[in-house]
């Protein structure tokens, strides 16, 4: 396991874990979160591969 440090929000230290996304990459980290688990692992089943640009313009288009 690797752990960064870093101040997370305490709201969304709150939000149940399995309603979150987390997609990182050299330089970034990013947390989507979804109304129902199943939109989280369908979120997560679709874009598998996906970059962050990608996946953020999925969210924008199948979720908002």
């Amino acid at each position: 396991m690797i752990c960064i440090k870093a101040e997370i929000p305490e709201e969304i230290n709150k939000i149940d874990d399995e309603l979150k996304a987390i997609y990182h990459s050299n330089d970034t980290v990013c947390i989507w979160v979804f109304k129902t688990r199943d939109d989280r692992n369908k979120f997560m089943d679709n874009t598998i591969g996906m970059k962050k640009d990608d996946r953020q313009n999925y969210l924008d288009n199948f979720y908002k």
